[in-house]
């Protein structure tokens, strides 16, 4: 974060915490068959509520907005989060404490739906969900998502270090060698992905700290296309004091992705097409 960018910060938590109750369950919107999901961490905790009043108050809603916890944090909701609780917005509780639970548990309770997974530590734009379901009517069949990077390889096929993976993905690209990040939000049609993407006894042994690699494995293998949004939203602003920790960090510093994507590539025996490939197997798609 820039100092500049630190008044505009400020502002949009103020404007989130003094919307009223009433504004922010009683719209009325057009709703959009969608879940939304994510999760959280203790450390975060204090601070969700922005994120959540910032799903609450988009331009189109969801059918639900599903936060899923860790169940020793049942007796430890603060009351800004607590009070938004109702028939948009729902807390539920897991026995895992990865970051998986984003996603695997809410394919377990609707696995017909389509599925918006985001981050916990930021506030969308108010037509960051509308964006993206409005490119889904166009690629029904892709994962799309607002932010991505393409793994890189070197010229015998291994799998180079995260900080060389291809970070400026031209926007309206389909390509089977783009990677979502859930940062910015990312869109899952019913049956994107491989059945066993549920199964917590691979994800915890192949990729226990990268659910973006692991979500990547399995819509790879299931021959998904994913695709970065042609018209994307404007950049999520960060919730301040939730950044000191994150799994992203941590993952890049030590070359956890590598090492993680590896494992599920030997598990799998898999690659990726080589974004770098003369002919190119990134290509802007045309809708069905």
């Amino acid at each position: 974060m820039k100092p500049k960018e630190l008044p505009g910060i400020l502002f949009k938590a103020l404007q989130l915490k003094l919307t009223s109750l009433e504004t922010l369950q009683g719209a009325n919107k057009q709703g959009l068959p969608v879940q939304v999901s994510l999760t959280s961490i203790p450390s975060r905790i204090d601070k969700l509520h922005y994120t959540i009043r910032s799903l609450m108050l988009q331009n189109c809603l969801p059918q639900r907005i599903v936060l899923w916890l860790h169940h020793e944090l049942k007796a430890k909701i603060p009351r800004q989060l607590a009070i938004l609780e109702g028939d948009l917005f729902s807390i539920r509780y897991s026995e895992f404490t990865c970051s998986h639970r984003k996603l695997v548990h809410t394919l377990e309770e609707f696995p017909d739906s389509i599925i918006v997974t985001c981050d916990d530590d930021v506030i969308y734009p108010v037509d960051w969900l509308e964006m993206l379901y409005q490119e889904h009517l166009v690629y029904p069949d892709q994962v799309i998502a607002n932010r991505c990077n393409m793994i890189a390889y070197d010229s015998e096929g291994n799998t180079l270090p995260y900080r060389q993976w291809i970070k400026n993905v031209t926007p309206g690209t389909s390509s089977m060698a783009i990677m979502p990040a859930g940062y910015g939000g990312v869109l899952y049609p019913p049956g994107a992905l491989l059945a066993e993407t549920t199964d917590s006894k691979l994800y915890l042994k192949l990729a226990p700290k990268a659910d973006d690699l692991w979500f990547k494995a399995m819509s790879f293998l299931n021959g998904t296309l994913c695709r970065r949004a042609e018209h994307v939203s404007q950049k999520p602003t960060p919730v301040l004091g939730t950044q000191s920790l994150t799994l992203g960090a941590s993952n890049i510093k030590l070359d956890k992705n590598r090492e993680q994507w590896d494992a599920l590539r030997a598990h799998y025996q898999f690659k990726t097409p080589d974004p770098e490939l003369p002919g190119g197997n990134i290509k802007p798609s045309t809708g069905k």
